[in-house]
C-alpha cells in the first residue's frame, strides 16, 4: 500500500481478506504515526511525478486519497527542481575549483622564481657594494 512497492488496496484486500475501509484506516494512522509519505525521498519523488500532469482539482483529488498535501507537492516539486539546478552548479564548482588549483599553481611558481630572483639580485648587489668598497679603501693597490 505503501512505497516502493504501493499496491492498491484492492489487491491487498483480496490476498489478505481485510476489507477496504479497514485498509485505508491503517495506511492513514501508518501515515500519521510515522510521516512515512513526508519523509520517504522516493515517495515524494514518485508523488511529484504520478501529479505532475494532473490538474488542480485531480491533483487535490490525489493528494486527499494518499493522505497528503497539495501545498507538500508544490513544496517537493520545487525541491526536486532545486536539486536539479544543484548538480549542475556542482559540476560547475568543481570545474571551477580545478581551474583555481592549477591557477594557484602557477602563481606560486611564478612567486618562488620571484623570489630566487630577488635573492639572486640582493646577493648581487651586495658583492657590488663589497667590491667597490674595497677598491675605495685600497685605492692605489
Amino acid at each position: 500500500m505503501l512505497p516502493p512497492e504501493s499496491a492498491t488496496l484492492e489487491s491487498v484486500s483480496a490476498e489478505f481478506g481485510v476489507s477496504i475501509p479497514t485498509l485505508e484506516r491503517w495506511r492513514s494512522q501508518a501515515l500519521a504515526e510515522t510521516g512515512a509519505w513526508t519523509r520517504n525521498c522516493p515517495a515524494r519523488l514518485e508523488a511529484v511525478i504520478h501529479t505532475a500532469t494532473l490538474d488542480e482539482q485531480a491533483s487535490n483529488a490525489w493528494c486527499r486519497g494518499h493522505s497528503g498535501f497539495p501545498q507538500d507537492l508544490e513544496r517537493w516539486r520545487t525541491q526536486a527542481m532545486n536539486s536539479f539546478n544543484d548538480d549542475a552548479t556542482e559540476t560547475v564548482s568543481r570545474e571551477k575549483a580545478r581551474a583555481d588549483c592549477k591557477r594557484i599553481k602557477a602563481l606560486k611558481r611564478d612567486l618562488k622564481h620571484g623570489q630566487k630572483a630577488l635573492a639572486e639580485t640582493a646577493a648581487l648587489l651586495a658583492l657590488s657594494k663589497e667590491l667597490s668598497a674595497s677598491f675605495r679603501e685600497g685605492g692605489d693597490e
